[in-house]
């Protein structure tokens, strides 16, 4: 098989962002039980085959869990066909805020 033929292979192996977001709702906030796509907490996802960047904030700076969400990002998104690497990347700028929630989110918790 030729290089071109791996490299074609690859792509068509690799999930779509689309995909990857759906792997991301199964990230939960335990303090809020909600998913961090729904909260609005993925801010980017980058797919270069074979790896997945995951650009992500937490609802504050004091939050403990960035660790933990790193490592189940690393694992939903891991499990997709494809992906070699998942590379979570936390940020805090620009802040998260309760309006990048999804209607659904916010009706869940009050907003």
């Amino acid at each position: 098989m030729s290089e071109e033929q791996k490299t074609i292979d690859e792509k068509k192996a690799m999930p779509s962002e689309e995909e990857v977001y759906e792997a991301l709702e199964e990230v939960i906030d335990p303090e809020l039980g909600l998913d961090f796509v729904s909260l609005g907490l993925v801010y980017d996802v980058d797919v270069e085959s074979p790896d997945v960047y995951v650009t992500f904030t937490l609802t504050t700076p004091a939050c403990p869990i960035g660790p933990q969400v790193s490592e189940q990002m690393k694992e939903f998104v891991g499990n997709l066909d494809g992906v070699r690497d998942v590379h979570p990347k936390m940020i805090f700028d620009p802040p998260w805020s309760p309006e990048k929630m999804t209607e659904d989110a916010k009706f869940a918790l009050g907003f």
